[in-house]
């Protein structure tokens, strides 16, 4: 009886081994286990994770030699540093690896009230073989099993936790939950306070400084999301946020979430750029502060000098494989950092950037965004970045709706780059002032010298979205235009007659381009129509148009007692939408008096057409369905509305537009100017055809 029972137990121990075995044979075998990074020729990771072997059709990129890469990088840095950069490497590689398993994964902790484990791939094997939930990192108070897996590496921290424990629970903003403050209710300090805030912040500053620089937020990602794997080597990291004036508690909340939510091992050190701040606290308290915190510093610029050259400021001195930029009014969520580098991992020119969620800017709630409902980055022929939805193509390239977008652009504010990759593109352009126009620069080049700009899914940060900047510059210099014209100039080949129109071909001052001329040449990059028919074919071409430019009223307006011709004016971002169009002296400079009319008789600009419902002419997103956008521009150069048959009018003193009964009368008589047209594109001069001036 006794040798049966001990049979029953041996077969059942033999049982259970051939089931394990058989689990690590699948789970070894799987595709979803990434190998170390090895290179192919064409710059690709040679794994089965590789997009290029899923996609045969996909575009070619000719993405550069990672070893060409370091080699050039290497060049511009100079011999001699590199070698000693590479040995100071090598040593510090041979440190860490000396460190003892058991210390490794002490270090490792997060948080000692979740399991601090996650299986790689299958979850349900791997919690058979546990005895029970680990607490602890401590190999000696794990299983034998479980112990086995930590070394072979097919156990990683689990730094996705399911929960986080906020220092105070109902304190104020925990979760991510709205603040409403009613300011009558306020004594009058603390309106005081609450008015300076938003004067000097342009956001809630009041409810800002009453939360926790440690506030929880909710796991916003895709239940898809908290169950991808990823490399278990995934390069260091330097975080660099820029400041200027920026609010206390905002600007700590950004760094501590930083810290709270990312794997130690991987944040080599967080550097504060500051821009020339001249708020007390900013100065030495900051300094006393960021002492207490391990691996923040403070790097100072000694005169102002804005966004662009203060993050080159910053990549100057960062020392780790990836830099990641930040503003400094972010918060990082759960799970926010390995999906990025996962991506770099896999090839060191993928530029990868977040799911940018929203901050409230009044209330502080912070609004997630799902993967599965998300826009990518576009732009606009006044080369202003904007989002669009992803387009049919994209959806079709992905296996899954949580995996990489890619993207033709990116907002600029919050990304991800390899150092060397960052440096082999030239970093920003350095002629280019303050702010704006350099997200787009460095998207066009990504794309046009090999890399892939992606927009990483199942990584979110959320970001305090201003209604208007609280920061005052030098007056007489039109730093956007000025930035903008040294993009074109350089990426944007013939294409950037298209935004010369725009501004009436007046280029001004741009400062010397050729040293981003030749670097464009050195990198032997791609032409800029192969980038719109490519990456993004979505964008439409001015020269489709039928008629382009102003449209100005045969007859004159009177403002401010004298007569002035009068074109079409109207802004049309979402605070113009539904408002009544009106007519403005005419300039001459484009801007909000360019109009394009569309084969389907839109009159639009930037996806915002000029709509009559029977009320007022006002500015309305474009729908393509014609109707109340659809207009008949005539020979006898009349505007006429489809639907009401009714003609554009301008009103006796020329201020407002009416829709009246054609009669052709002058106040009915519009004229086109267009330049650059399928008909005259040979010409820059503008030229005179029936109903275009």
């Amino acid at each position: 009886m006794i040798h049966r029972r001990r049979r029953s137990l041996l077969l059942k121990l033999l049982i259970s081994a051939v089931l394990l075995w058989l689990s690590f044979v699948l789970f070894i075998g799987t595709d979803d286990i990434l190998p170390e990074n090895s290179y192919g020729r064409d710059g690709h990771v040679q794994s089965q994770h590789s997009k290029w072997e899923r996609y045969p059709e996909a575009v070619n990129l000719s993405r550069p030699d990672p070893h060409k890469l370091r080699f050039e990088v290497a060049v511009r840095k100079g011999k001699k540093e590199e070698e000693e950069e590479e040995e100071v490497r090598r040593q510090k590689e041979g440190q860490e690896d000396e460190v003892p398993l058991e210390n490794r994964q002490k270090e490792r902790i997060h948080d000692r009230d979740v399991p601090p484990f996650v299986n790689m791939q299958m979850d349900s094997a791997i919690k058979r073989t546990r005895a029970s939930v680990v607490d602890d990192v401590d190999l000696s108070s794990v299983d034998d099993v479980t112990r086995r897996l930590i070394e072979k590496g097919l156990l990683i921290p689990k730094w996705n936790l399911e929960r986080e424990t906020p220092e105070t629970p109902n304190g104020t903003g925990e979760f991510g939950v709205e603040v409403n403050i009613v300011k009558e209710s306020l004594s009058a300090t603390e309106r005081k306070e609450f008015d300076d805030g938003w004067q000097r912040s342009a956001f809630n500053q009041y409810i800002s400084d009453r939360m926790s620089l440690h506030r929880a937020l909710p796991d916003v990602r895709d239940a898809e999301c908290k169950t991808r794997i990823y490399h278990e080597k995934l390069p260091s990291v330097s975080v660099i946020i820029i400041f200027h004036n920026e609010a206390w508690t905002v600007l700590l909340r950004t760094v501590h979430s930083v810290l709270d939510r990312s794997p130690p091992h991987l944040i080599k050190e967080v550097i504060l750029v500051d821009d020339f701040s001249d708020i007390n606290n900013l100065k030495m308290p900051l300094e006393e502060y960021v002492t207490k915190l391990e691996k923040v510093r403070v790097v100072r610029a000694k005169k102002r000098d804005g966004l662009i050259r203060a993050r080159l400021l910053g990549a100057s001195v960062a020392t780790a494989e990836v830099l990641i930029f930040l503003d400094s009014h972010c918060e990082c969520t759960k799970g926010w950092l390995e999906p990025l580098l996962d991506r770099i991992s896999q090839n060191q020119s993928n530029v990868v950037v977040p799911i940018i969620d929203i901050l409230d800017d009044q209330t502080f709630k912070y609004h997630p965004s799902s993967a599965k409902y998300m826009n990518i980055g576009g732009f606009d022929w006044n080369l202003q970045f904007k989002w669009y939805l992803i387009p049919d193509r994209e959806k079709k390239r992905r296996m899954n709706e949580v995996d990489p977008v890619w993207s033709p652009t990116m907002a600029g504010g919050l990304f991800g780059i390899s150092r060397e990759y960052f440096e082999y593109l030239g970093a920003y352009d350095p002629g280019m002032d303050i702010w704006g126009g350099e997200n787009l620069e460095l998207s066009f080049k990504i794309w046009m010298c090999g890399g892939v700009l992606e927009q990483v899914l199942c990584s979110h940060v959320g970001h305090v979205f201003r209604h208007r900047s609280p920061y005052t510059w030098r007056s007489g210099t039109n730093v956007l235009k000025k930035n903008s014209i040294r993009l074109a100039e350089v990426w944007m080949d013939e294409y950037k007659k298209y935004y010369y129109e725009r501004i009436n071909f007046n280029l001004g001052e741009f400062g010397d381009i050729t040293s981003r001329k030749e670097l464009r040449k050195k990198l032997q990059c791609k032409s800029f129509d192969w980038y719109l028919k490519n990456i993004y074919p979505e964008l439409v071409l001015p020269s489709e148009a039928l008629a382009s430019g102003e449209i100005r009223n045969k007859a004159l307006g009177v403002v401010g007692g004298k007569q002035h011709p009068m074109c079409i004016d109207s802004a049309v971002n979402n605070k113009a939408r539904n408002k009544p169009v009106k007519l403005w002296p005419c300039h001459g400079q484009g801007g909000n008096q360019f109009w394009l009319l569309s084969k389907d008789g839109e009159i639009e600009r930037d996806d915002s057409c000029i709509d009559f419902a029977g009320d007022f002419v006002k500015i309305f997103p474009c729908h393509g369905m014609k109707g109340n956008q659809e207009w008949i521009c005539g020979l006898d150069n009349t505007i006429r509305h489809r639907n009401t048959n009714l003609c554009l009018q301008s009103s006796d003193n020329g201020t407002k537009l009416e829709m009246k009964p054609c009669t052709g009368i002058d106040h009915q008589i519009w004229y086109w100017r267009r330049r650059s047209t399928a008909a005259s594109l040979r010409r820059e001069n503008t030229s005179l055809i029936p109903g275009v001036r």
